[in-house]
C-alpha cells in the first residue's frame, strides 16, 4: 500500500510537471526544458538546422529568443526582419560589434578585420581599401583567375571529360579557390587542383576547421573549453588545423622578409609597403591575423557561391540556355574563345550577374552573422536588448523572406534581378545581405563577383554539367553553406 502510494506520488509529481512545462511553452518558440533551456531541441535539430531556424523565425513574425542552460548565461536573439538587420547594422552600427562571444569563439581570427571592433576593425579596413581600390588590382585578380583556369581547371575538366570521370565539383572549386587565394594574398600556388587531385594539408586543414568551429556558438563556453584544454573531441581537431594553418602563414611571412623586391604582385608584400615599405615596421602577428582573414573570405565564399549556383543552373536547364546565349552574344564572334571576353565583357553578362545573385540569395555562403549589444537597447520589432547580448541575423532567412522577394522567393529566378531597361535592380544590403550590410559590407564583393564570373562563364561555355541522379543535395552545418555530400557530377564537352 505504500509502494502503491508513493508510485502515485511520484506519477502526480510528473504528470504535474508535464503539464506545467508543456502550459509555459505553448507560447515558446522552442520547448524550454529544465536545466537544459532550449538546447536539446536546438540540438535535435542540428542537422537540418537552416530550415529549423527559418520556420522557427517565420512562425515569431522574424525575430525569437533562444534560451540556454541554466547558469550559462547563454540568450540568442534570433532575427531575419529586414528591418531589424538594417538597425543593428546601419542605423545604430555604433552599437553593435563582434562582442567577446565572438571574440573568443573565433579567436584564431586574431585581430584581423572580421574578428575585431571599433578602432581596430576601421584601422583594417582603411588598410585593405587603400589596396582593394585601385584599378590595377582588379586586373591583378582577373589574370591571376584567368591564369589559373586556363592552366588547371580546364585541363582537369578535359581530363575528366575524356576519361568519363564522376567528380565532386564542390571538391574542385575548393581547390581551385584555394589556390587562387594563397596566389592573391601569399604569392604561392599550392596546386591544390590538378589531374592528381593530391591532398594538401593546408588546404584540408582549413575545410576541417570552418566545420569544427560552427559548433561552439551553441555549446556552453565552459564545455568547449574544457574539451580544447583536455585536447579532446572536435577541439583536439580544432587546436591541430591551427598549428597546421599558422605553420604555412608565418613560412610566407618569413619568405616576404627575406625578399627585399618582389617579382609579382601579392597582397602581404603590399601590406608590407603600404605599411612600412617591406621594412620590420608591422609584427608579424599583425600580417598573419590580416591574411588569415582574407584566405578565409576568399576561398570559401566563393567556392560555396559556385558550388550552388551549377547546382541551380544544371536544375534548371531553361536559364542554363540563357546564361549561355548570353555569353556567346558578348563575344567578338561565335566561335571565340572565352579568353577574348576581357573585363569588360565580364560586364556585360547582365543574365549572369543575376543568376548568380540568386544563387548568394537562396544560399549565402555565410548563413550566420553574429552581433553582440554594446548598450541596452529596442531593435524596430520591439524586443528589448540588454548590454552584451548575442544577435544572429540570418541571412539564409532574410533570403526567404516573402515580404522581400515576393511568394516565389523559393524559385531559382535570375529576372528578378534585372530591369526593364536591362540592367541590374540595385537591392539595399540589409535584404539583399550575401555581402553583409553598412559600414562591414564585404570590401571584395566587387573583385568576387570577376572571379565567379570568370570561372562560371568559362565551365559553361565549354562543358556541360549533369548531377548525378539520386545524388543528396543537403547543406552541411558549417560556419560556411558548403554541401554535406559534395556536388558530384558527370561533365560533357559541349561544342561551341
Amino acid at each position: 500500500m505504500t509502494i502503491l502510494s508513493i508510485g502515485e506520488i511520484l506519477l502526480g509529481v510528473l504528470i504535474f510537471i508535464v503539464i506545467y512545462y508543456w502550459r509555459i511553452n505553448r507560447n515558446t518558440p522552442m520547448t524550454k526544458w529544465p536545466v537544459l533551456g532550449m538546447l536539446p531541441a536546438l540540438m535535435h535539430n542540428m542537422s537540418n538546422n537552416y530550415e529549423y531556424i527559418n520556420s522557427i523565425l517565420k512562425q515569431n513574425n522574424g525575430t525569437f529568443i533562444f534560451e540556454g542552460p541554466w547558469l550559462t548565461n547563454l540568450k540568442i536573439v534570433y532575427t531575419s526582419d529586414p528591418m531589424n538587420v538594417q538597425h543593428i547594422t546601419i542605423t545604430k552600427f555604433e552599437n553593435y560589434g563582434k562582442g567577446d562571444k565572438f571574440r573568443e569563439i573565433f579567436e584564431f581570427l586574431g585581430e584581423g578585420i572580421f574578428r575585431s571592433d571599433f578602432h581596430k576593425w576601421k584601422y583594417n579596413r582603411t588598410l585593405l581599401h587603400s589596396i582593394f581600390k585601385q584599378e590595377n588590382f582588379k586586373v591583378f585578380i582577373y589574370k591571376t583567375v584567368a591564369k589559373k583556369v586556363d592552366s588547371s581547371l580546364l585541363v582537369f575538366l578535359d581530363h575528366a571529360c575524356k576519361q568519363g570521370l564522376q567528380i565532386d565539383l564542390q571538391d574542385v572549386f575548393h581547390r581551385l579557390t584555394f589556390d587562387n587565394i594563397c596566389s592573391i594574398v601569399l604569392g604561392f600556388d599550392p596546386n591544390c587542383l590538378s589531374i592528381e587531385l593530391p591532398e594538401v594539408e593546408y588546404e584540408r586543414a582549413f575545410s576541417q576547421y570552418e566545420e569544427a568551429i560552427f559548433y561552439r556558438i551553441f555549446k556552453p563556453k565552459f564545455l568547449w573549453k574544457l574539451q580544447k584544454w583536455l585536447k579532446i573531441g572536435v577541439e583536439k581537431n580544432i587546436t591541430k588545423n591551427e598549428k597546421i594553418l599558422e605553420q604555412m602563414l608565418y613560412a610566407s611571412i618569413k619568405s616576404k622578409r627575406k625578399i627585399q623586391y618582389q617579382q609579382q604582385f601579392n597582397l602581404l608584400s603590399a601590406l608590407m609597403k603600404e605599411t612600412g615599405d617591406g621594412k620590420n615596421s608591422i609584427d608579424d602577428m599583425f600580417l598573419r591575423d590580416t591574411t588569415i582573414n582574407l584566405l578565409g573570405a576568399g576561398r570559401d565564399t566563393i567556392s560555396s557561391c559556385l558550388t550552388w549556383f551549377f547546382w541551380l543552373v544544371a536544375t534548371h536547364p531553361f536559364i542554363e540556355a540563357k546564361i549561355l546565349e548570353e555569353i556567346k552574344e558578348n563575344l567578338p564572334s561565335r566561335d571565340g574563345n572565352w579568353k577574348d571576353l576581357g573585363m569588360e565583357g565580364l560586364t556585360k553578362l547582365i543574365y549572369l550577374h543575376g543568376a548568380l545573385c540568386e544563387a548568394l540569395r537562396l544560399y549565402p555562403p555565410v548563413p550566420y552573422e553574429l552581433q553582440s549589444s554594446l548598450k541596452p537597447d529596442v531593435l524596430p520589432s520591439g524586443h528589448k536588448i540588454k548590454s552584451n547580448t548575442m544577435i544572429i541575423y540570418s541571412l539564409y532567412s532574410v533570403g526567404r523572406v516573402e515580404e522581400i522577394w515576393g511568394e516565389d522567393c523559393l524559385e531559382f529566378k535570375p529576372e528578378r534581378w534585372i530591369s526593364k531597361k536591362g540592367g541590374i535592380i540595385h537591392v539595399p544590403s540589409y535584404k539583399f545581405i550575401a555581402f553583409n550590410a553598412g559600414p562591414r559590407t564585404c570590401l571584395g564583393k566587387e573583385l568576387s563577383f570577376i572571379e565567379m564570373k570568370i570561372i562560371a562563364a568559362i565551365i559553361l561555355l565549354n562543358y556541360h554539367i549533369k548531377v548525378v541522379e539520386c545524388h543528396p543535395i543537403i547543406p552541411c552545418v558549417s560556419e560556411v553553406l558548403h554541401m554535406k555530400h559534395g556536388l558530384k557530377v558527370m561533365v560533357n564537352k559541349r561544342s561551341i
